[in-house]
């Protein structure tokens, strides 16, 4: 229960999250130890959903650190070595997902590397949106339909706290600036 967009544009990506938990008991919660948005290395890294999955993504895993070759292919960097990375670090905190767990369950993880923004779903299948608009939790499609009608990130998270009872200010942003290879002739 939250919102979580990310905007890839050409030389970065931008992220914006806001910063309400929602215990399932319905009580909402901020404190700046409880953030959905990280700076993990060379990662950027946000999560939504189910709120164990979501610590140990943020408190836990070690990030793989790209080797030079891996900077030529991000997408099968991210599939072969971050995937296994997260799997691993579930595994070895006894979290359970996708079909595992009830239908309650799940969550979703936008990470940014070298500028590309990321998305993992929790059946940890990666995906690339061309039109670079990305958007996880309860109020990302309110916020996704700002963007895509030219609100500002800042703005659509407002307009994504005004009518989602789970997204709330004070909203935190992370940029990432794109990974520039420098290919010798």
């Amino acid at each position: 229960m939250t919102t979580i967009l990310a905007v890839q544009h050409e030389d970065k990506v931008m992220f914006g999250a806001d910063s309400q938990t929602t215990a399932t008991t319905g009580k909402r919660y901020t404190h700046p130890n409880m953030t959905k948005l990280t700076e993990k290395g060379q990662y950027i890294v946000a999560c939504a959903g189910d709120v164990p999955a979501c610590d140990i993504v943020h408190h836990l895993w070690i990030p793989p650190n790209p080797k030079t070759a891996d900077w030529e292919d991000l997408y099968v960097f991210v599939v072969s070595k971050v995937v296994p990375s997260l799997k691993l670090c579930f595994k070895e905190n006894e979290y359970k997902w996708q079909n595992e767990k009830d239908d309650e369950g799940g969550f979703t993880i936008l990470l940014a590397v070298g500028g590309i923004v990321f998305e993992i779903d929790d059946d940890m299948s990666v995906s690339l949106d061309q039109g670079g608009l990305y958007g996880i939790g309860s109020g990302s499609d309110l916020g996704l339909g700002a963007l895509a009608s030219g609100a500002s990130l800042r703005k659509a998270l407002g307009i994504a706290a005004k009518f989602d009872v789970y997204t709330a200010a004070p909203f935190i942003f992370k940029t990432q600036v794109k990974r520039v290879l420098n290919h010798k002739k």
